[in-house]
């Protein structure tokens, strides 16, 4: 997005920015911190008119070389929104006993409501997968193709139900993303597509596609999914650097 568009975006003023970051400390939205040599996820602890606090990363080396950076720049996904600023530098200081980071407010930041979430594609290995019951009350797994904050793609390895129509909600559907966590959530099928890929010999594989809308997601939940989601991005971005 180009930054004149942006600009509608724009919160501006102590109070403006207080009232953005203090929904974030209170719901406790996870926050990407990106510096000159690395990023990690972090939370903000307390925002003040003087003042924002934010937690240390758990690898002691991202605590290390943050501090000498002068270029930060901080996101978090909150509800159907990006928000995004940028601070001078990140001081080392103890909050309630423990270390943080401290940095004086920002004057200005950008709320961008998104029309669509962004989303994250699921890594090929290792495959996470998807179990949900079927209308006939058949058990399927499905594998993740893609994830987002407002809902998923999934391709299934076998064919599907002729009942199966767009509308329906599934209860209890199950993701497993390995170490980062089993989701159990209710979901609403809002798409059945296709997903073609050529194979080794020129051939055509068809596969189909079911797109899952989040149902009643809660906050928690939602947390979850966000911790989830930078730390996919994180491991596509990492593993892009180790091959250029």
């Amino acid at each position: 997005m180009k930054r004149e568009e942006k600009e509608q975006y724009l919160k501006r003023g102590t109070l403006a920015v207080l009232n953005v970051l203090r929904d974030i400390e209170r719901e406790g939205v996870p926050v990407m911190v990106n510096y000159s040599r690395g990023q990690f996820i972090s939370r903000l602890l307390f925002a003040d008119s003087d003042q924002l606090i934010i937690d240390h990363s758990s690898q002691q080396q991202d605590n290390q070389w943050v501090t000498t950076s002068d270029s930060i720049h901080i996101s978090a996904e909150t509800r159907g929104a990006k928000i995004e600023f940028a601070l001078p530098a990140l001081n080392t200081m103890h909050y309630d006993g423990l270390p943080a980071f401290s940095s004086p407010l920002p004057e200005l930041l950008w709320a961008i409501q998104r029309r669509e979430f962004f989303r994250v594609s699921a890594p090929l290995n290792p495959v996470y997968w998807c179990t949900c019951t079927w209308p006939n009350g058949e058990v399927c797994r499905l594998r993740l193709q893609d994830i987002s904050l407002g809902g998923i793609g999934t391709l299934c390895d076998e064919a599907i139900p002729v009942e199966l129509t767009t509308g329906m909600i599934f209860r209890k559907l199950q993701m497993d993303l390995g170490e980062l966590g089993l989701f159990e959530l209710d979901a609403e099928l809002v798409h059945l597509g296709q997903h073609s890929v050529i194979g080794s010999k020129n051939e055509t594989r068809t596969t189909p596609r079911l797109s899952f809308r989040y149902h009643g997601l809660n906050n928690a939940q939602e947390r979850q999914l966000q911790q989830a989601i930078f730390s996919l991005e994180r491991e596509a971005r990492d593993k892009e650097r180790r091959f250029q």
